[in-house]
């Protein structure tokens, strides 16, 4: 077996249905140095073990996912929604305190979609706003950066209201860097003709707070959330994401996060191989 890029991450979705002890173990016994980790998992073991457990296994702690879903109206709703991600934040400074030498604390955010019954998208952009408005000092009480990711435009309506790179940076704009970044994920962004252009603003304003990498295929899946492939198997053109990246001084470790049903089907150990080998082949030869 081929040496594994030390800057890989194992993005604990890629291995969904695995529990922390085996995305642990089978991350750690590939030779894979890093791994993000998700809310759900974490928490059905409880946060002090799951902290013991990272610590154990001697990986980097890269992300925590996730935050956000920020956009509905004031209310009840929005307050325990708040609540969440204050302990999401306190999740992420605990992980990243745990993880090996070199572990990031980062938050990765989804905004969310329209509320039910609305039309105004830029209302709804505005309350993503105001929500970080409302949790940045505990992010930066905590030293956590908290990365506004933008998804993919299918998604604006359900799921995610911040589209693309630009628009992530103009929202992250209002705060200091350390506070609020953002997670450049090649599946999201690749098809945007401003890409490019944005990740180096990125870069030149210090906002990439983590990047992630998978592939994409079509046709899509019919459940359009499940349809992101090892990089490699699809259209991405990972060389020059990769390259604007690393032209930024990104030096942090790159995720891979693949959703898709036939892979979380696949044994995780067989899957963390297929990743590696996959990533040794379409990012690593762009990595300095």
């Amino acid at each position: 077996m081929s040496a594994v890029d030390p800057r890989l991450s194992i993005n604990q979705a890629t291995i969904k249905y695995a529990d922390l002890e085996t995305a642990l173990a089978v991350t750690a016994d590939a030779g894979i140095q890093a791994i993000g980790l998700w809310r759900e998992p974490v928490n059905a073991v409880g946060l002090d073990v799951a902290a013991k457990m990272l610590a154990d296994s001697g990986l980097r702690f890269t992300t925590h996912c996730r935050g956000g879903f920020f956009t509905l109206p004031d209310g009840p709703e929005r307050s325990a929604a708040l609540d969440d991600n204050r302990r999401a934040i306190e999740e992420t400074a605990t992980l990243a305190a745990a993880g090996a030498e070199g572990s990031t604390a980062v938050l990765v955010l989804v905004a969310g979609g329209l509320p039910a019954g609305s039309r105004d998208l830029v209302g709804a952009r505005e309350r993503v706003r105001d929500a970080l408005g409302d949790l940045a000092d505990d992010a930066k009480g905590s030293g956590v950066t908290l990365a506004i990711e933008p998804l993919h435009p299918m998604y604006a309506s359900d799921r995610c209201v911040v589209s693309t790179l630009g628009q992530a940076l103009d929202i992250a704009a209002d705060f200091d860097a350390s506070v609020v970044g953002a997670a450049v994920d090649t599946f999201h962004i690749w098809w945007d003709p401003q890409v490019l252009e944005q990740i180096a603003r990125a870069g030149r304003e210090g906002r990439i707070a983590t990047y992630q990498v998978c592939d994409w295929r079509t046709p899509l899946a019919e459940d359009v959330l499940l349809s992101r492939h090892y990089t490699g198997d699809g259209v991405i053109d990972f060389g020059s994401l990769t390259r604007a990246v690393v032209e930024t001084g990104y030096d942090r470790d790159i995720e891979v996060e693949i959703f898709n049903a036939d892979i979380w089907a696949d044994d995780p150990a067989r899957v963390v191989a297929r990743t590696a080998a996959s990533f040794a082949e379409a990012i690593s030869p762009h990595l300095p």
